[in-house]
C-alpha cells in the first residue's frame, strides 16, 4: 500500500465558543496515533497509509463530540501517488 498524504481540518459546533479546545482534542488524535505529521493554521496534514489516517480521521471527529461539540464538519484532502508521496518531498526546499 503505497504512502499518501492526507489533509483535514474539523470544524467542531461548540455552543460556548470554545472551538481552539475542542480542535486541540482533534490533534491529540493525531499526535498519539505515531504517524507522522504536520499541524498548520488551517489543516493537519499526515503520512502513511490511507486505510489507517482516514481512522484516525474518525476518531480526531469523535474526540471533538466527546469534548463537548454538538456536531463536527470535516473536510477533507488525500494525495495519492502509485509510488508513494510524502511530506518532507513537499516541505524540504522551504525548511
Amino acid at each position: 500500500m503505497p504512502v499518501v498524504n492526507v489533509g483535514f481540518q474539523v470544524l467542531p459546533k461548540v455552543a460556548d465558543g470554545n472551538t481552539y479546545e475542542v480542535v486541540d482534542k482533534a490533534i491529540e488524535v493525531v499526535q498519539q496515533s505515531g504517524v507522522k505529521y504536520e499541524v498548520g493554521p488551517m489543516e493537519t496534514v499526515m503520512e502513511g497509509e490511507l486505510d489507517r489516517l482516514m481512522g484516525i480521521v474518525k476518531q480526531a471527529q469523535e474526540a471533538c463530540i466527546a469534548a463537548g461539540a454538538s456536531e463536527v464538519m470535516t473536510f477533507i484532502k488525500v494525495h495519492y501517488r502509485p509510488e508513494g508521496v510524502t511530506i518532507d518531498e513537499k516541505l524540504a526546499k522551504y525548511r
